[in-house]
């Protein structure tokens, strides 16, 4: 893509300045640690009105939401989700579901099967694979929905996609039907009040030109992936110092961290067990 010139620059700096949508949009970053305090029923309420005008495919809205302020509740979310004690701590937990169960109850009350026969349509038991799909881009639209407006609120929020693990032990915990997955969980809490003082600090992402293209996708080449990842090779630990991945370069650290980790594995072994039942291949 073309770079912006210097007007250009300064035009949509001006407009972040004056634009507080896009100023939230800016500046958000996960916040993990949260001032005691319960979320207000009117903020609550404003947060899950903002989440359900998200758009949706075909207006079906393939997401259901369970909110969570139990702490016996949080405390098992904590554990479940790869053991991350600030989950415990958070005042109001959302969990996101990509939910093509009610749908299909639906057509049951319906008698779709019968109109499908007398039409000659085929008709599907369970949802397919692109069922699966819609819903869960249903599901995370509507998710970053009750971001943004928990933020304008002065709601801190952080995503949790551990949720995705520990099918079983989700399932009955949240007493979910086959064709309902967890594909999402929110932790939402107001900022402490030492942090609204503080300056906010953003983890820098990569350059423009290495995510959007015009027209077609473009693969990076060696000399390309080298400039993206350029800034963060300089985040890897030297040998022999903090370095308990032993990684050379970052896509070692990265691959050790995230992709060939124990929970991406659970995350694997859990998406393999849900999609059975999704699927009815139980």
């Amino acid at each position: 893509m073309l770079k912006p010139n210097a007007e250009e620059v300064f035009a949509v700096n001006q407009v972040n300045h004056v634009n507080h949508v896009i100023e939230t949009l800016q500046n958000r970053c996960s916040l993990r640690r949260y001032k005691e305090m319960m979320v207000s029923t009117a903020h609550k309420e404003v947060i899950l009105k903002s989440m359900m005008r998200a758009p949706s495919a075909g207006n079906m809205m393939l997401y259901s939401v369970i909110s969570i302020e139990r702490q016996e509740t949080k405390d098992i979310l904590s554990r479940t989700c790869d053991n991350q004690p600030f989950i415990a701590k958070a005042p109001w937990i959302l969990v996101l579901v990509a939910d093509m169960q009610r749908w299909f109850d639906y057509y049951r009350l319906c008698d779709v099967p019968r109109y499908c026969a007398e039409h000659n349509l085929p008709y599907y038991q369970n949802p397919n694979l692109g069922d699966l799909f819609i819903s869960v881009s249903d599901t995370l639209i509507a998710a970053q929905n009750a971001v943004i407006a928990a933020e304008s609120l002065g709601i801190g929020s952080c995503y949790i996609g551990d949720i995705m693990e520990n099918y079983e032990t989700h399932r009955e915990l949240f007493d979910l039907p086959d064709f309902a997955f967890p594909v999402a969980m929110l932790c939402l809490g107001y900022y402490p009040d030492d942090q609204k003082l503080e300056p906010r600090s953003l983890r820098p992402r990569f350059g423009q030109q290495y995510i959007v293209f015009d027209e077609k996708y473009h693969r990076l080449d060696d000399s390309e992936l080298r400039a993206m990842f350029s800034e963060r090779e300089k985040t890897v630990p030297q040998p022999g110092g903090n370095n308990p991945y032993h990684a050379d370069n970052f896509g070692q650290l990265m691959y050790a961290r995230k992709t060939g980790a124990p929970f991406f594995q659970e995350m694997h072994r859990s998406l393999q067990v849900a999609m059975q039942h999704w699927l009815g291949k139980k």
